[in-house]
């Protein structure tokens, strides 16, 4: 499996990572490509999601 971003390959997830990938996708896929890309935990995850236009 290819996560890209922007055209640009982000992760490159294969075989039992991929399986894990896929079911943590289920429950919010944004989150979980950004922790799976290493693109996460910048503080503001937790505020973002309080945010009206994220509810």
């Amino acid at each position: 499996m290819v996560i890209t971003h922007l055209g640009r390959q982000a992760a490159v997830l294969r075989g039992a990572r991929a399986a894990q990938f896929l079911r943590d996708a289920e429950d919010d896929p944004q989150r979980a490509m950004a922790r799976w890309t290493g693109n996460y935990k910048h503080g503001n995850e937790r505020e973002a999601r309080q945010h009206p236009r994220n509810r």
